[in-house]
């Protein structure tokens, strides 16, 4: 696995809602701060108050491994009701991209959220450029924590449509 390669990771679930309830859901940015996971805290920028091209929002993150740090996201994708797509770090050189998208799917919904590593700078690709040699094993671990922190937002997602 190689960070050029901009790795993907993607959880699904299946919810019983009705899409509209599943997109309510996903469209709230503190959602993640519910669920276990790195995201403690975020906030709209700017005057934003919701899911709309090009709204900026702060999160702020923790983990044991990479201590404290802060984020600047811009939602650079909307299709009302099914998608929507957030960028990390600056437009010409982003190191993250975000998304969730939302499927009628019999008396349910389908969510998927996904997540793409892009070579942007950030303190991945720092701690990659000090141990060029662990690339894989670096991107592995990082992948693998933002999949567990995928499965537990739609855990999350699950409660909150039941």
């Amino acid at each position: 696995m190689r960070l050029r390669d901009t790795p993907t990771v993607e959880v699904t679930a299946r919810l019983a809602c009705d899409p509209e309830r599943a997109w309510a859901l996903v469209t709230d940015i503190e959602l993640p701060t519910r669920a276990d996971g790195e995201l403690q805290r975020v906030e709209w920028l700017d005057g934003a108050t919701g899911v709309a091209m090009g709204a900026r929002f702060r999160g702020y993150n923790a983990s044991p491994q990479m201590g404290d740090w802060h984020t600047e996201s811009e939602v650079v994708e909307v299709e009302d009701g099914r998608r929507w797509v957030w960028r990390v770090g600056p437009a010409d050189a982003p190191f993250a991209l975000w998304g969730f998208e939302v499927d009628a799917e019999g008396d349910g919904t389908v969510v998927r959220q996904w997540a793409k590593a892009c070579p942007g700078p950030s303190p991945l690709t720092d701690f990659i450029s000090r141990f060029p040699d662990r690339e894989a094993a670096i991107l592995e671990h990082r992948t693998s924590v933002w999949r567990d922190g995928m499965a537990a937002n739609l855990a999350v997602l699950e409660q909150l449509a039941d």
